[in-house]
């Protein structure tokens, strides 16, 4: 390992992730992060007596003799977080020593301070198992609680970039969004002379509170007037805790001679979309070419140089009902095996353990879908230890991922096909274009047979940037 830095500082604050980082950072042969060490409350962590021989009273008798066993006894790479409430006698042994690699963590001060109040009103700080959480009512926003929460982050910010410029130092920053990005984290861990590399963040800690501030605050619109009407803290955005995706070139699908470019949504009008592209053509729908990879998509895209491309959006609830009936319902080829007993098992959701069941009625398909749905909301808010897959990722981060690649000249969606895919076809040439004919979702019931307001309200909950980017409405059979 290099010898870059003798020993690291995370600066931080309660309820900006730094628990998450540590957890990561802790992932990394040879890097150690030994929690809150100059918590005035506790050493390292509640109920621990020492680190590294170090009893709390040693500590605080000589905060140094804690930093030298953290740089000398640590195996690898040690360290410790700190927020501006905790001794402050340690602040000038790190920030004046070069050896002492500087980490500074922030987040959005709002969404801190919404979280800080209710992980006080709950008691749960970490959450490491989502049926262990603790829901908990709105929270009242104070504005003179906040305005000193707020003076007390920026205070501490401003003197640590000055003393950083006036030693002539630097940090390696970091954003609580940052913390879902596994580059980043093996960037930090490069910048900390660190050469192994994580292939995946750490997936035993779970973001607590994934709704947007709305949610969780009671008075939400006199915090926004108390915020002066101004949208600096980004009050209105929904929260986005889903993994970023590449940009699936292997599931692409192009004409057999038509210069014609599908970028498929997984869990969308796949089928009907592809049956109608082999129909320009007049071949067999397995004939068409796919499994291609960038390099040869971009020969194909030489070799056409009129062609067009597009991909189709389907309404979120439809598409969530398609995967479930697809892959999680049934049993056989083609399905999420694994996933299935998952849920069923950890989950408890209420899906039958053979597949058909004669006893299967509508009333147990909208329970198992309506908890299908809830699952969802944990599973992209980062909450679960099942992957997001691409068949139910949100669309909005299929498109982003999309666009890694290239993006397509038409986003159409399902109910405009039949008018927008002939017309498409006859720009490129084909006068007489096939007739598009829709393929149902292979389900025991119809979505309309279970349709109701509150399954359109909990899809609304779990896909809120799909509703909100691309204007979905309730939807209609």
């Amino acid at each position: 390992m290099a010898t870059k830095f003798d020993y690291f500082v995370v600066f931080a604050e309660m309820r900006t992730g730094s628990n998450f980082l540590e957890s990561n950072l802790n992932a990394f042969d040879s890097i150690t992060c030994h929690g809150e060490a100059y918590n005035p409350h506790f050493i390292g962590y509640p109920n621990q007596s020492e680190i590294l021989g170090i009893t709390r009273p040693m500590r605080d008798e000589n905060p140094a003799g804690l930093i030298w066993a953290i740089r000398e006894k640590t195996e690898g790479l040690g360290g410790f977080r700190f927020f501006h409430d905790h001794d402050p006698r340690v602040i000038d042994l790190c920030l004046d020593d070069p050896r002492c690699a500087k980490i500074i963590l922030t987040r959005n001060p709002v969404e801190s301070f919404v979280s800080l109040k209710i992980a006080q009103s709950t008691g749960q700080w970490k959450l490491t198992n989502v049926k262990r959480r603790k829901d908990s009512r709105k929270i009242d926003f104070d504005p003179d609680a906040f305005e000193a929460h707020l003076s007390e982050l920026q205070s501490f910010q401003v003197f640590l970039l000055h003393r950083l410029q006036t030693s002539g130092q630097t940090a390696f920053y970091l954003d609580y969004e940052d913390l879902q990005d596994v580059a980043v984290m093996n960037g930090l861990a490069r910048f900390l002379g660190v050469e192994h590399q994580l292939d995946a963040l750490d997936a035993s800690l779970k973001k607590q509170n994934p709704s947007p501030l709305s949610d969780k605050v009671e008075n939400f619109k006199e915090m926004e007037q108390a915020l002066s009407g101004v949208d600096r803290f980004n009050l209105t955005r929904t929260p986005n805790f889903e993994p970023r995706r590449g940009a699936g070139v292997p599931a692409f699908v192009t004409g057999a001679k038509a210069p014609l470019l599908y970028m498929p949504v997984r869990s969308g009008p796949e089928e009907t979309v592809r049956r109608w592209i082999a129909a320009l053509d007049d071949v067999a729908q397995d004939t068409l070419p796919t499994q291609m990879n960038q390099r040869a998509l971009r020969r194909w895209k030489r070799r056409n140089k009129a062609h067009r491309s597009f991909t189709v959006l389907r309404h979120p609830l439809a598409r969530a009902y398609d995967v479930f009936c697809t892959r999680i319902l049934p049993r056989g080829d083609g399905t999420f095996s694994d996933i299935r007993k998952t849920l069923r098992n950890f989950h408890k959701l209420p899906i039958p353990g053979d597949w058909p069941s004669e006893d299967y009625s509508k009333e147990a398909h909208y329970e198992a879908f309506s908890a299908f749905l809830e699952f969802l909301g944990a599973n992209l808010a980062g909450q679960t230890n099942i992957r997001v897959d691409s068949h139910w990722a949100s669309q909005t981060e299929v498109l982003q991922g999309f666009a890694a690649f290239a993006l397509p000249d038409h986003v159409l969606r399902e109910e405009e096909l039949p008018r927008a895919l002939p017309n498409l076809a006859k720009s490129l040439g084909y006068s007489k274009p096939p007739k598009l004919t829709p393929i149902p979702i292979p389900a025991p019931f119809s979505l309309a047979d279970i349709y109701d307001d509150a399954l359109e309200a909990l899809a609304s909950q779990v896909y809120q940037r799909d509703y909100m980017l691309f204007g979905f409405e309730p939807w209609k059979a």
